[in-house]
């Protein structure tokens, strides 16, 4: 059963397409990953600033092999020379979109 995790960024008002540009940049990044299984970046449409980022994984072990692997580190800006966002090396780093983030976890009750 596959394991659930959304990450809730919460973006200032005017960068929500900037976000939606970044993930679309990235597109493809994670193929090969053990376990990944998928995701879906969610935009708000109620007037919201929240966005959710919704990752399918295997078990939770992938997720936290994931986590702790350099490509995270180099992708979310917290390792390596790369850009923050491309993961590119020789790039700028870009300061990130998101105010906030919130991880949230989750397992599939019932499927219709």
């Amino acid at each position: 059963m596959s394991v659930i995790k959304i990450n809730a960024i919460t973006v200032p008002e005017d960068s929500g397409d900037e976000l939606g540009a970044r993930f679309a940049a990235r597109h493809g990044s994670m193929e090969g990953t053990s376990g990944f299984e998928g995701f879906e970046l969610l935009q708000p449409t109620d007037g919201r600033t929240v966005w959710l980022v919704v990752t399918r994984w295997a078990s939770e072990e992938d997720f936290d092999n994931w986590r702790n692997s350099e490509h995270f580190q180099r992708s979310h800006g917290q390792g390596g020379s790369g850009d923050r966002d491309s993961g590119d090396q020789g790039e700028q780093k870009r300061p990130p979109v998101g105010m906030s983030s919130e991880l949230w976890s989750y397992q599939i009750s019932v499927t219709g």
